[in-house]
């Protein structure tokens, strides 16, 4: 086996890596197809994009907690729990993996804080707005910091989000109109795992792995589609911190 690994080499083992980590036993092959200002991540490209990144410490991390969301609008607990897992945050009992705690899109709401702000029928329903994202991160005491992009700017938001993906045990959660990347309907949430400074291109780790695989996206494209107003809130999308507090 070493004998092996030596002699596919260093570039080679990275992209077996990659596939290993963001396969996940998912079928990505019955995805939807993709517009043309979209780079799949599971092309030859997009993994190189990855690999010639220099903001890409979420990657991993999160690619080891990856969910699909269990229903069409569990986008945001799906983010919120893979978030959760990968800052080690002390999770409540699953039953199915007892004795081991961790969270999952099941007992995410069994915290008492978090069903004051919302249940899981109303989140099944109607998803969630920004706002609400923010405040069911923070019922779990982690450091939580909500940026509607209509009340910052595109280059606010590149600095800020390239410097996080720079950094370990921090992450970004993003709130977007799907239609205005070239992607079919709703707002959607999923986190970002990586910054492409060649390109300009962050990679959306997107939750709804049944419809489109992981991708990355022109950051102008996605600052757009943030900048658009969630009906529910009648605030703009945005953008979501998150951390462990000191």
């Amino acid at each position: 086996m070493n004998g092996i690994l030596l002699k596919i080499g260093k570039k080679s083992f990275n992209f077996l890596i990659i596939g290993l980590c963001i396969s996940g036993g998912t079928v990505l092959s019955q995805t939807l197809p993709l517009p043309p200002n979209l780079i799949g991540f599971n092309e030859p490209e997009g993994k190189k994009l990855l690999l010639d990144s220099k903001s890409k410490e979420d990657f991993f991390p999160l690619s080891m907690q990856f969910v699909t969301q269990n229903n069409q609008a569990y986008c945001g607990v799906a983010s919120i729990v893979m978030v959760l897992n990968s800052l080690g945050i002390p999770a409540p009992e699953a039953p199915q993996y007892k004795p081991y705690r961790v969270f999952t899109q099941e007992n995410f709401f069994s915290n008492e804080n978090t069903k004051k702000i919302l249940t899981s029928e109303l989140v099944s329903r109607q998803g969630m707005t920004l706002e609400q994202l923010g405040n069911l991160i923070a019922s779990y005491d982690v450091k939580v910091n909500v940026y509607h992009a209509a009340d910052t700017s595109l280059e606010q938001f590149r600095r800020q989000a390239a410097e996080n993906l720079k950094q370990p045990h921090n992450f970004v959660l993003v709130n977007y109109l799907r239609k205005e990347i070239g992607q079919e309907k709703g707002g959607h949430i999923s986190p970002l795992a990586a910054y492409n400074e060649q390109t300009d291109r962050f990679l959306i780790f997107d939750v709804s792995r049944y419809k489109y695989p992981p991708v990355w996206v022109k950051t102008t494209d996605l600052w757009k589609a943030m900048l658009t107003i969630d009906p529910a809130s009648n605030k703009s999308r945005g953008f979501v911190f998150i951390s462990k507090k000191l």
